[in-house]
Order: structure tokens, then C-alpha cells, then sequence
């Protein structure tokens, strides 16, 4: 039996916004309809294909597409201006832009004539010197038409580039494009919909101009007389005749507005993302020869780097070193990776890359490559394309650079996927074609930024080998932010803690691991970190309490307790005994974590305490949620570090 679809229930539209709706549609409506109702039909043909017409038709063409010609070459740059540069009267400019959208076309007109005619201001010198007379000649409709259709075309794309986010463009500066490489490769591309739309609307909008032409070009046939004026003329002699070339200017309005309609401009997309596949098993990729990020044989870049401005700290290292850069939200990580790639006013970096200054130098020649967290991987791009990029950039053949990028791409086991587009990958494959874009252009300094955070534990594993691998034999240094105690202690040489833009620690991962300094960084690795002042018997507690340690430090230093889960004991009641830190408390939280179970107890007397036991001990204690409980440490499992 067939089935009856219904059409999904939708909130009832209010009557007292239907009824001006309504007359809103038949107001735009009416006119439309009376071109159509008066339209001869039998003569049609005979109008339109009259010698007054074509020739009229012709110039209307030629004029329009000068002016979209124009339009393109000197409104392109300004709406990048606008969109992607910050300078003194910005608004003025915008203003200034608009103002021939809302200016009366005739007043238009005027302005022109004062302006460019031969007692305006630069009409005598255009006609001393060039020989050059723009009113009434055909170059005067043209720069009429595009007087009044640039700004369509300048608006769109600005907000078309408004909305693409600068992380691609920066990305592609970092690979080594220079700007104008990136503004044709990465820029244009991604906001051709965009372009497209502000064109078709400019091209529109110039092969119906009227009032600015008439005023300023004069209505000359064969010369300015475009198909508007002649439908002015014809008004006078030919009503008939004006209403049938009068709807052949609706129809190619209309055609443009349909084309562009759900497309470009107009209504939204439907929500929704494009499908993006699950990673799917994928072989071990098998070694290869292939590219290097080394240089010449010998050639090594060390690291010296002083960062001023929110994030102040000196940072030096000898070629193969990887430094895992962590530290909670806000604490200037990613303010890190961007000064040394010099594309924050936030801090300055002044870097040295072996024996090259490259703080001096813009970010597409300092030879530094970013991974940024979401990859940003080119989407009008295949992932082979987008892995060659920084190799394209830097001069090397398409061959050449195509074949080094399939090595890299089979190397972190995406291989089979080199014809994709990013909307065909999932997150994690995305990531790993990202990391072989940054690998294969060969830097200096590489900088990753959560680098595995979108791959699965299996996938991780592999690509941290990778990676691992090439960092070993790698001739310059690696910085690595990462919230992940794994891949800072199995990737790093050193870890780099950073807070509110200053380092608190800079040491190899099995002293952060053991004394961290950084309740953050403790609690990331699993460890209670209560923070304090040093006193002779142990810490006085922020929060109020205090902690007995069997080694304190000296009186007023500040201090971090660092006590491991595995060393609190929970009780049902108050323990006697040697245990000298004992509070009672109340279990909030139970979770698993392996074999164990993390049991998070808060009290009045202390700070959030975890504890890891097994699940035979809790069960036997008769733990859950909001039970009272007993917590112990005892002083020799407290350890403490200067802060």
C-alpha cells in the first residue's frame, strides 16, 4: 500500500506578518506582470531583431563586459583590502564604495561629468596629454557602467573573504608561498562562489544602466545608446517596441538571478556537513625511499628563539630536538607556535634558524611549517595536490614534487588516498595528509600543533612511529603542543610548560613527569597537584588546610604538592595509625581507569582529592556516589616543588 508523505509541521506563520508579506510579493509582482500583459507577442521577433536593436544590443554587451572587466582588475584588490587589512579610514573607503549603490544614478552622472568631462577636474589633462575625450564616446559608457556595478562586485567578495578564515591563507605562507602565490592559489579559489556571484551581479547591473550613461556618455547611436536608452526613445515614438525590449532586459535578469539563486548568493544552503568517511583499517605502510626533510648533507639548524610581548620566554636547541609544549587553555601555546611563524602582533619572536636571521624575514621564506589543529588542508584541492604545495612553492617541478608527495603520503599510510578531496577524508586522514604537507616541504623548524588529537589509538600509535622516525634524522628542531602525556613523553626530548605566557618548567620528560611544577601539568599526568605556600613542617594549603611533607621545603617559598592517586588510601573510618595527612571527605565521582577505579572525594578541609583503587577494595568499602568517607596520605608520598 502506498504510503502518504507529509510534509514536516512547522510553527503556524502569524497572520499579521503574512498579510504584508503577501502584498509585498504582489507589489513586486505588478510590474513584472504588466510587461508581460502589454507585450505583443506577434511583433516580438520584429522588435527584437530591428538594426536599432542589435546595434543597441551589441554595445550594451560590449559596454557591460568592459565594465565587469574593469570591475574585476580594480575591485578584486580593494575587496581584499578591506577584507584582510586594517588601516586608517577603513570606513571611509567602505563608504565610499557603497555610496554609488545608494547615490541617485543621474547625480552619478554629474559627478562624472565634473570629474572626467572637458571642464571637469581631470578631463583637460586626459584630453592635453592623451588625446583621450570620455564624454559621449563609447569608453564614457563603459566607465559609467562601471562607476555604478563595481561596488556589487567589491561587497560580495568582500564577504566572501569575511567569512574564509586566514588560518588556510597562513598555512600556505608557512609551506613557503609567497603572498601572491597564495592570494592566486589558496585566496581565489576558495572564494570563487563568491567572485562568481559579485561578477554575475556587476555584469547585471552594468548592462542595465541608464541614468549615469544618459548624463554623462549622452545617448548617441551606435555610440553610448545601450539597450535602457533605447527603450527610453522608443517610449517616446514606439511603446510596443520599448515593452518588448523592456522584457528581453527582465529575461536576462532574471536568468542571472536563477542561476545564482541557492548557489551563490541568495538562499542558504541546507544545514548539514559533507559526508566525511570513518577511517577504515588501511595496511602498514611498508618503508620507502624517498624524501627527506634533510637538507644537504651537514646542514643543521639549531634554534634560538627570544619571544617578547604575551608570551616572554627564551627558547634554544641543538638540531633533532622535539619539544612537547604544553600548559592549560590561554597559556600561550599557540601564541608560541604564531610568533615564531610571524603571524601575531600578540609577541614578537626574534629567531635564529642556524646561522640565518629569519625573524627579519616574512613568514613564507623563514622556512618554518605549521600544522595547524584542524590541518587546514586546501579544499578545492586533491590530498596530493595539497601535499606537493609547499614543494611547488619552493620551486621544485611538478614531477618531481607529485612523486614526493605520494612517498610521504604512503608513509603515514594514505597513499590511496591521494586523488581525494579533503571533504572525502575523514578528521583523521585529514590530519595525516596535513602532517605529510608539513613533512614533505622540507623546513627548518616544524611546528605541530595537536598533531594527532583527530586520530583514532590505533592510528595514533602508527603515526606517532612516523613521526618519531623522521624526527630522529631530522636536521632542524620540532615544537609539538599536545595535551596528550603520551605523545609529550614518547615524542619530546623536553617539555616546555608554559602559563599566562611564561615557562614554568623547560626540562626532559622523566623530570616533568616526576616534579611538575604546574598543578595543570600534574593533573594531566594523572597526579593530585595542590598548590601553596612551603612551610617548616610541610605546605599551608591556598584553599586553607595544610599538608605534612617528609621533605619541605624552605618557609615561604611558593610550592606545588604533588601526590599520586595510587598513593591515597580511602577509609570508611577515621584511620589510625602513621598516615599524618587524614580529612574527611565525600565521594563524588567514580570512574574507571583500566584495571582501577578513580574515586574523586571532595572535603571542607582540602582540596578535590583522587584516588586510585581496585574495584575489590571499592566494593568491599561500600563505595558510591555521596558516600562519607576517610582520606590519608601519608608525608613520604607528598612531594613538593618550587613553583
Amino acid at each position: 500500500m502506498k504510503q502518504l508523505r507529509t510534509r514536516p509541521s512547522g510553527p503556524r506563520t502569524p497572520l499579521t506578518l503574512a498579510v504584508p508579506a503577501l502584498l509585498a510579493v504582489v507589489f513586486l509582482m505588478l510590474p513584472l506582470a504588466g510587461i508581460l500583459a502589454r507585450t505583443s507577442w506577434g511583433e516580438l521577433g520584429t522588435h527584437l531583431t530591428g538594426p536599432a536593436t542589435i546595434q543597441a544590443l551589441r554595445l550594451s554587451l560590449l559596454v557591460s563586459g568592459w565594465a565587469l572587466g574593469l570591475s574585476l582588475v580594480l575591485g578584486v584588490p580593494l575587496a581584499w583590502l578591506l577584507a584582510r587589512v586594517d588601516f586608517p579610514g577603513k570606513a571611509l573607503v567602505r563608504s565610499l564604495v557603497l555610496l554609488p549603490m545608494v547615490l541617485p544614478p543621474t547625480v552619478g552622472g554629474v559627478a562624472l561629468l565634473l570629474a572626467f568631462g572637458r571642464r571637469g577636474l581631470l578631463g583637460p589633462w586626459l584630453e592635453e596629454t592623451f588625446g583621450i575625450t570620455l564624454p559621449f564616446h563609447t569608453s564614457g559608457a563603459v566607465l559609467a557602467a562601471t562607476f555604478v556595478a563595481m561596488p556589487f562586485l567589491v561587497i560580495s567578495l568582500e564577504g566572501a573573504l569575511g567569512g574564509l578564515h586566514p588560518r588556510y591563507e597562513e598555512t600556505a605562507a608557512s609551506l613557503g608561498a609567497s603572498p601572491v602565490r597564495v592570494f592566486f592559489t589558496v585566496t581565489l579559489p576558495m572564494v570563487a562562489p563568491g567572485l562568481a556571484a559579485g561578477a554575475a551581479l556587476t555584469w547585471a547591473r552594468a548592462l542595465g544602466e541608464f541614468g549615469a550613461t544618459i548624463t554623462f556618455a549622452g545617448n548617441l547611436p551606435g555610440t553610448t545608446q545601450t539597450l535602457p536608452l533605447q527603450v527610453y526613445l522608443l517610449l517616446q515614438d514606439s511603446p510596443e517596441a520599448a515593452t518588448s525590449v523592456s522584457l528581453l532586459l527582465l529575461a536576462i535578469a532574471m536568468a542571472v538571478l536563477v542561476a545564482l539563486r541557492g548557489r551563490w548568493a541568495g538562499a542558504p544552503r541546507k544545514a548539514g556537513t559533507p559526508h566525511r568517511p570513518e577511517d577504515g583499517p588501511e595496511p602498514e605502510p611498508e618503508p620507502v625511499g624517498g624524501p627527506s626533510t634533510e637538507g644537504p648533507p651537514g646542514e643543521r639548524w639549531p634554534l634560538r628563539a627570544e619571544v617578547t610581548g604575551f608570551d616572554q620566554l627564551t627558547i634554544e636547541a641543538e638540531p633533532g630536538t622535539t619539544i612537547a609544549v604544553v600548559g592549560p587553555n590561554g597559556a600561550g601555546k599557540t601564541t608560541l607556535l604564531r610568533a615564531l611563524l610571524g603571524l601575531t602582533p600578540r609577541a614578537h619572536a626574534e629567531l635564529r634558524l642556524g646561522g640565518t636571521d629569519a625573524g627579519s624575514l616574512p613568514p613564507h621564506r623563514r622556512g618554518v611549517a605549521w600544522v595547524p589543529q584542524d590541518g587546514a588542508l586546501f579544499p578545492h584541492l586533491s590530498a596530493l595536490a595539497n601535499t606537493a604545495y609547499g614543494l611547488r612553492a619552493h620551486g621544485v617541478p611538478r614531477a618531481e614534487a607529485r612523486a614526493d608527495a605520494r612517498l610521504w603520503l604512503s608513509r603515514l599510510g594514505v597513499g590511496r588516498l591521494s586523488a581525494r578531496r579533503p571533504a572525502q577524508l575523514s578528521g583523521g586522514q585529514a590530519q595525516r595528509v596535513a602532517l605529510a604537507r608539513a613533512l614533505a616541504a622540507r623546513p627548518r623548524l616544524l611546528l605541530l600543533d595537536e598533531p594527532l588529537a583527530a586520530l583514532d589509538q590505533t592510528t595514533r600509535a602508527r603515526v606517532r612511529h612516523t613521526l618519531r622516525t623522521h624526527l630522529a634524522g631530522f636536521g632542524g628542531v620540532c615544537l609539538i603542543v599536545t595535551h596528550d602525556p603520551v605523545e609529550a613523553v614518547s615524542l619530546a626530548d623536553r617539555v616546555l610548560v608554559l602559563d599566562e605566557g611564561r615557562a614554568l618548567q623547560d626540562a626532559p620528560p622523566g623530570e616533568v613527569t616526576r616534579h611538575p611544577r604546574s598543578p595543570w601539568v600534574a593533573r594531566m599526568l594523572g597526579r593530585n597537584a595542590w598548590p601553596g605556600t612551603a612551610t617548616a613542617d610541610g605546605l599551608l594549603l591556598s584553599g586553607g588546610g595544610s599538608l605534612v611533607a617528609a621533605e619541605p621545603l624552605p618557609a615561604g617559598t611558593p610550592a606545588l604538592a604533588v601526590i599520586g592517586p595510587e598513593a591515597v588510601s580511602v577509609h570508611r573510618d577515621r584511620p589510625s595509625g602513621s598516615p599524618r595527612n587524614v580529612w574527611p571527605g565525600t565521594v563524588r565521582e567514580i570512574t574507571a581507569s583500566g584495571s582501577r577505579l578513580r574515586v574523586l572525594v571532595s572535603s571542607a578541609e582540602a582540596p578535590d582529592l583522587v584516588a586510585e583503587i581496585t574495584p575489590q577494595a571499592a566494593a568491599e568499602l561500600g563505595l558510591a556516589d555521596g558516600v562519607p568517607v576517610w582520606t590519608s596520605v601519608k608525608a613520604t608520598e607528598a612531594t613538593l616543588v618550587p613553583r
